[in-house]
């Protein structure tokens, strides 16, 4: 290890020649108060910037063990760090000091949900920061005083005033560490008390606009507040007794008319997957891990899974038992997105009738009368909804705004009027009793189980000059071919489509045999991840990448179901 004295003589050294001389930064630099990790300079001013970390050891960071003593407090407190580490850097660098990346100092963004990170560490021992830098450049000239500045007078700011603990704000911190404990442990309660999803009381559902995730606080906004057919409370460690919806395993309708907030709650459901930050206004907003969104999803390619429960009988007699398409209808891709969340686990539908196919959802008694079922290759989900339940265990949260059909088989129906709830379920079910129609179930065969599949790995053999690179959070490409994400809702992060694209390669080079279903090799990778940490998923050994941010298996496989080389084989 070099001191920083040393660190000061190199970079004078190459002050004026070629960018590449900073390769001879490498290495690591003892600052007294801290480690400097300089681990991969980056070839060009215009190339992605060169990766670094920096280590203060607990003797001088003081970070009290209770605030990291379990899992949930850890990624907690390392989600907080990582936030006022950004935050500094804000506040003191310079920012652009030349040509490219030059003067860039970067850690992982975080949004409004608390997510397990590659960017910070904390143990015992130590807590470490990842970040970026843009090596300063002219032209492709080494800038040595700039990247002095850098290193010697930006850096150790940042760190006193984000990595040391009598720096930060202690009662923000024990709040943000205390909310995301109290989180996880009412998502746990979920299913002792046979729910699907909580929404606390107080809770501020709609967001700043359509491209921000932020709370709506500006306009006049309505707090939520739980119908009193369905409050219940629940006692947490920390913040003690909240009362609030729940919401129970079943059929659970969420209707009402335009703008009065029925898709808002939904989405408010969907991403209470995740830990939120204090001041989100979802922060008690807590849904079952295993939450899978659906919608209809035009154009998407299809590799051999089995729609047969949903789709039968197409012209031509095109097998829907391994249904293969490159261009999915709404109906078959909506089909396909149900059955391969069942495939990976789900045991909770989420849909919005705006978002699926109309034909998918509901037929009605004029439509079976004028068009007959052998005509009708669909078994729309009106038919199998119950069914999903009574024989899978799988619960539904559907919004309706035009089929009443719904009301029939529905558990529970919530109306939202002027963005409150209303528990009308026994009016709904003496609507539909008074209004009974001539609509006939169409289930031809009970729908009970879901065929596997085993992703083949030649289908995610890489050429030697073939990477893996991921473009926007909704794009990765793999090798030449663009997977898209656009319509995976639940993908709320950058970093996790960063990891999702070195899971599929870790996956293809540990655990696709051509025999292993997807479902196993994708909890595999992720009990790799549990036991060793995100950093196993890199391939740039040493260079402890800091952008990666922890997936759930529905968004992995959902990538994976998406990558149009996808070559599949149904397991018997």
């Amino acid at each position: 290890m070099f001191n920083k004295e040393e660190l000061r003589q190199k970079i004078f050294d190459i002050d004026g020649r070629g960018y590449k001389s900073y390769k001879s930064i490498e290495g690591a630099y003892n600052f007294t108060n801290y480690i400097l990790f300089i681990d991969h300079v980056q070839s060009d001013p215009f190339a992605p910037p060169s990766r670094l970390r920096v280590r203060v050891g607990q003797h001088r960071a003081g970070f009290p063990l209770e605030l990291f003593k379990t899992r949930e407090r850890r990624i907690a407190l390392e989600d907080f760090i990582t936030r006022q580490f950004g935050q500094a850097i804000t506040e003191i660098t310079k920012g652009n000091r030349g040509i490219g990346k030059s003067g860039l100092v970067a850690v992982d963004r975080c949004g409004q949900e608390v997510l397990e990170r590659t960017s910070m560490v904390v143990n015992k021992e130590f807590v470490e920061a990842r970040l970026v830098v843009g090596l300063p450049a002219r032209g492709r000239s080494v800038l040595a005083k700039e990247a002095i500045a850098i290193f010697f007078e930006e850096l150790p700011r940042i760190i006193e005033k984000s990595l040391i603990y009598e720096s930060l704000n202690k009662i923000k911190l024990r709040e943000h560490v205390e909310l995301v404990e109290d989180q996880c442990y009412l998502r746990g309660q979920l299913a002792e008390r046979g729910l699907v999803s909580f929404v606390g009381n107080g809770s501020i559902l709609p967001r700043e606009s359509g491209i921000s995730d932020h709370p709506l606080l500006k306009d006049r906004v309505i707090p939520f507040q739980s119908p009193p057919e369905l409050e219940i409370s629940i006692e947490l460690p920390n913040r003690g007794v909240v009362f609030g919806m729940g919401i129970t395993r079943g059929i659970t309708l969420i209707v009402g008319g335009g703008y009065h907030g029925k898709s808002t709650l939904l989405r408010a459901i969907e991403r209470g997957v995740y830990n939120h930050i204090p001041g989100d206004g979802r922060e008690l907003v807590i849904t079952v891990e295993d939450a899978v969104k659906i919608r209809a999803e035009d154009g998407r390619s299809v590799e051999k899974t089995d729609i047969s429960g949903f789709i039968n009988n197409l012209p031509f007699g095109q097998d829907t038992r391994e249904f293969t398409t490159e261009n999915a209808s709404g109906s078959t891709s909506q089909a396909a997105n149900i059955v391969e969340a069942l495939e990976i686990g789900t045991n909770l539908l989420l849909l919005d009738e705006d978002t699926s196919a109309t034909n998918f959802m509901i037929r009605d008694g004029r439509m079976q009368q004028l068009v007959a079922k052998e005509n009708e290759p669909i078994t729309p989900f009106i038919d199998r909804v119950k069914e999903l339940f009574e024989n899978m265990g799988v619960s539904t949260i559907l919004v309706v705004g035009g089929s009443g059909d719904y009301f029939a088989v529905s558990d529970r129906v919530i109306v939202m009027e002027n963005y409150r709830p209303r528990d009308v379920t026994e009016q709904a079910k003496r609507i539909a009793g008074q209004n009974k129609d001539n609509r006939r179930v169409e289930i031809q065969s009970p729908y009970t189980e879901v065929t596997a599949r085993s992703p083949q790995p030649k289908s995610f053999y890489l050429g030697d000059r073939d990477k893996v690179r991921v473009k926007s959070i909704t794009e990765i490409l793999y090798g030449k071919v663009l997977i898209n994400l656009q319509y995976v809702e639940q993908l709320v992060d950058p970093g996790q489509t960063n990891a999702i694209a070195e899971i599929i390669r870790y996956g293809q080079k540990k655990y696709m045999d051509g025999q292993t279903s997807l479902k196993k090799i994708i909890e595999k990778v992720l009990f790799d991840i549990e036991n060793e940490g995100l950093d196993i998923i890199s391939p740039y050994k040493g260079q402890h990448p800091g952008d990666y941010a922890l997936p759930r298996k529905y968004e992995i496989a959902a990538a994976v179901n998406r990558y149009r080389r996808l070559q599949i084989k149904q397991k018997e």
